[in-house]
């Protein structure tokens, strides 16, 4: 009977700690890479989709993802601790030590980066690892610094699709690929501004340097997010227009980026709280949306 005990005690705390390292990945941001990297690939396939490759994409992609967004937790949970949304973090919560989740963080990023140079292409590899140096190295720090930390972290965030086109092709340059990279940089804009208002007060008191701070009134805040907003419009329609999609796409995408732009519109008149919150949430819908009808379009076409 002690046996018994001991061992489901032990299974208890194993599945424990499973879910604080599960945790750490940041799996929700990990899953929009993960579907920003299979659009570029399959649309860099041109309806000729090598699957063994696919997979191979999908897992190196994963590790190397996962890894990233350790680290970044790692680097920041002295900061998370201080933040009402993020003290709870495995780090800060005391789950897991700070030396444990850096050889997590730092092996995951190794091996889905040597996995992706052997098992897809080195294009691909070194997309994934320009992604999580700027990340890291460059946007990372940069939040304590400057607001430009928003358009810095921007780019690895909408590196995705570019990596999944070069491990489909195993070359970057295509109109195509960089109108993906567009639609992800132009969105991603504001949807961390408007994170950033819903959160300002804990953004502040972790030392964070994000725009509200130096932008009390919204002023600079309302002009990125509808100058970022109203370009999507012309992007998304890029894809239509060089060919990529058709009109079910077409349709699907310029109606996602005109709610898109309405809610941004709605900030600009209120530049509040509210405002913000209604932006943020219509920012988590759009990406999801504009990539379902990608997919749709080619599936029915």
């Amino acid at each position: 009977m002690k046996l018994t005990t001991k061992f489901s005690l032990s299974t208890f705390l194993d599945t424990q700690q499973i879910a604080a390292y599960y945790e750490l990945t940041k799996p929700g941001i990990t899953l929009t890479v993960l579907i920003s990297m299979l659009i570029g690939f399959v649309l860099g396939s041109s309806g000729q989709i090598d699957y063994i490759t696919l997979i191979h994409a999908t897992l190196g992609t994963w590790l190397i993802a996962s890894g990233t967004a350790a680290h970044n937790q790692f680097l920041e949970w002295r900061y998370d601790g201080k933040m009402k949304r993020t003290q709870k973090r495995p780090v800060p919560a005391s789950k897991i030590s700070p030396k444990k989740s850096v050889l997590f963080s730092l092996t995951l990023i190794t091996v889905g980066l040597l996995y992706l140079l052997l098992a897809v292409n080195a294009v691909a590899g070194l997309v994934s690892l320009l992604t999580t140096l700027i990340y890291l190295g460059i946007y990372t720090p940069m939040k304590r610094i400057s607001v430009a930390n928003v358009f810095i972290g921007a780019i690895p965030g909408a590196l995705p699709p570019v990596g999944g086109w070069a491990a489909a092709t195993g070359h970057l340059g295509s109109t195509g690929m960089w109108l993906l990279f567009g639609i992800v940089f132009l969105w991603q804009i504001p949807h961390v501004m408007a994170i950033a208002w819903v959160c300002k007060d804990d953004y502040s008191n972790a030392g964070f340097q994000m725009l509200p701070k130096s932008d009390p009134k919204g002023a600079k805040a309302t002009t990125l997010i509808v100058g970022c907003l109203v370009a999507l419009l012309p992007v998304s329609y890029g894809l239509y227009h060089i060919g990529m999609n058709s009109w079910i796409y077409l349709i699907g995408g310029l109606l996602s980026s005109i709610v898109f732009l309405y809610y941004g519109l709605i900030f600009a008149k209120d530049r509040d709280k509210p405002s913000a919150k209604k932006l943020m949430f219509a920012s988590f819908g759009y990406l999801p949306v504009i990539w379902a009808f990608v997919i749709i379009d080619i599936l029915v076409l």
